[in-house]
């Protein structure tokens, strides 16, 4: 959660296996809870180099597919030598099947894992058709992996499209049974990650309150700063049982946020980060950003600063990730400078928001995306980013009073005071007045709210295109669903955001606000805003075809306790065309 927004104020081997009707089906806690074979074995045949002698190897943090292209799939796992002094390099063989139990191996090859990568190890898997499920595996010195399920995307006529959308896992805030959940639906097509796998803080930091008691206490137990911690940090995350079943079940699309590399980032410098006592900036997220790309199973760019890319579900979809944090974001603005002891300077504060050289994206990755746009022949136009596009403006009082009730009032108390000027407006006293008076103001100024000039430019360009837009977001760790409209009151698109997975929301910041009274005042006093969810952990599924695009939010009723509940409490759709971009009511 962001310092400047509200928040701050206020086993066996084989996971697969083939069921009675021939079909896969999906071991989700179970494989991962058994243990890996240890059992001595022969060497691995091609492989080469290397002496006779084998190295007791195992493969403790799993296998993951990701960044799935019509003919390709890039594999990932990490093999860890047992003996932790012995440096040399790993050989690995993998294989890739169109079915569970490996009878059609469609795709084969040799791997080396090494130190210099943390033994951790991508192939791209090649000459695979389009739209179809295939089993991967990994071998070494007699071990064998877990077995993975991936897809490939789907030829031009595909007629659905079922994606996982996740964001905000911090490990020691609760166990991860949003990832358990989404692992056990055979139906999705592949998880779409929007940012903060991982979280930066050291043990007794930011929602690590039951973390002892849980069991999750984060390692190593500092800060991650040098390249060792994050190292230290992916391992632990990728131990946690239902990450591992989640990244077996399906392929990953994944982008960063802030906490891959350290809260509220932006492209030179961070909130989190000292550069007296950590160093250089620049030098943490070079060794934040080599590490997610060992860990994650991303298709490797030009540089590793770079994650902005697009992939095709044939004629129905596009989804363009983007990277509204690290690559070409200014520095956030902050309330602090714009409040003074006379109030709060109004004209500054829009002075500097409409400033057109502030950007968010990038001028390099602003002209992509409008290039990618353009080209763009599908019915969908899918952005996956981070942070809350939608124009998410409250009144002031709430806004100051969260974080200081002398300066402001509580959402309750202001409803109040608004319904009290319906309804018997002579009683209004003058610090009530007051009150009415002050302007709404954008809760968030880490999110698009704190770039308008940014967010007005890919609006326009989405219109000018005649697109149908569908953003999805994260990390507020709320769930909301917004009409995105351009300041001239066009209705351009939707925004779907979803939940966190662990990471709390408005429960935690402002827990004197019952839930339901909050979104139902949200909703009244947000004019786009159309659903919001301020208090349960979960994930969305976003569902396409040729006429409509739905968002169904997805709740689990407990991240404290192994045994769970899930259940769909909202859906949300649009449809194609100009003169219906807008959510409606599923």
């Amino acid at each position: 959660m962001k310092k400047n927004s509200l928040s701050s104020l206020a086993t066996g081997q084989n996971l697969l296996k083939p069921n009675r009707s021939g079909a896969a089906a999906l071991g989700r806690r179970d494989f991962v809870r058994g243990t890996v074979l240890m059992s001595a074995g022969v060497g691995l045949s091609g492989c080469g180099g290397g002496s006779n002698v084998l190295t007791p190897v195992t493969f403790t943090h799993g296998v993951a597919s990701g960044d799935p292209l019509s003919d390709r799939i890039i594999l990932w796992t990490r093999v860890q030598p047992q003996d932790s002094t012995d440096k040399s390099d790993v050989a690995l063989r993998w294989e890739i099947a169109s079915d569970a139990d490996f009878k059609t191996v469609v795709n084969s090859g040799d791997a080396s894992a090494s130190a210099a990568s943390d033994y951790t190890v991508k192939v791209d898997a090649t000459g695979l058709k389009p739209g179809q499920r295939y089993w991967y595996r990994f071998t070494s010195n007699g071990q064998t992996s877990a077995v993975g399920r991936s897809k490939t995307l789907p030829g031009a006529d595909v007629s659905q499209v079922k994606l996982a959308v996740f964001s905000c896992a911090n490990y020691p805030a609760g166990y991860f049974n949003v990832y358990a959940e989404a692992a056990k639906n055979a139906e999705l097509d592949a998880a779409v990650f929007l940012g903060d796998y991982i979280y930066e803080y050291g043990r007794g930091g930011y929602a690590s309150t039951q973390a002892a008691a849980l069991g999750r206490e984060v390692l190593p137990a500092g800060e991650t700063v040098a390249l060792a911690d994050y190292r230290q940090r992916y391992a632990q995350y990728r131990s946690d049982a239902d990450l591992q079943a989640l990244h077996a079940a399906m392929p990953m699309i994944a982008v960063w946020d802030d906490h891959e590399v350290c809260n509220d980032s932006w492209l030179n410098g961070a909130e989190n980060h000292q550069p007296g006592t950590e160093g250089e900036y620049q030098v943490r997220k070079a060794i934040a950003q080599r590490v997610y790309h060992e860990w994650m199973p991303i298709r490797p760019q030009a540089s590793q600063a770079l994650i902005y890319r697009s992939f095709s579900f044939g004629k129905l979809l596009d989804l363009h990730m983007l990277d509204t944090r690290l690559v070409g974001r200014d520095q956030q603005l902050d309330y602090a400078n714009y409040t003074t002891a006379g109030g709060f300077n109004a004209a500054k504060f829009g002075a500097d928001m409409a400033d057109a050289k502030r950007q968010l994206l990038g001028t390099t990755q602003t002209a992509w995306l409008q290039g990618q746009l353009a080209a763009s022949t599908a019915t969908w136009q899918v952005l996956g980013q981070q942070v809350v596009m939608g124009r998410m403006n409250i009144p002031a009082p709430i806004l100051f009073g969260a974080s200081n009730p002398a300066a402001g009032v509580t959402m309750s108390r202001y409803i109040e005071i608004v319904t009290k000027a319906k309804t018997a407006p002579a009683t209004l006293t003058a610090a009530e007045q007051a009150v009415l008076a002050q302007p709404s103001i954008p809760y968030n100024l880490d999110a698009w709210d704190g770039y308008a000039v940014a967010r007005e430019t890919v609006l326009a360009t989405a219109r000018q295109l005649n697109k149908n837009l569908v953003v999805l977001s994260g990390d507020t760790h709320n769930a909301w669903a917004n009409d995105l409209q351009d300041l001239a009151g066009n209705q351009v698109g939707v925004e779907f955001a979803t939940s966190s997975v662990t990471s709390p929301g408005f429960e935690e910041y402002l827990p004197k606000e019952k839930p339901a009274v909050l979104a139902a005042a949200l909703t009244e006093l947000i004019g786009p805003l159309q659903y919001c969810d301020t208090s349960r952990r979960g994930f969305m599924v976003l569902t396409a075809n040729a006429s409509e695009c739905r968002a169904d939010w997805v709740y689990v009723s407990t991240i404290t306790s192994r045994s769970y509940t899930a259940s769909v409490d909202k859906s949300m759709k649009v449809l194609p065309g100009a003169a219906q971009r807008k959510l409606t009511a599923v």
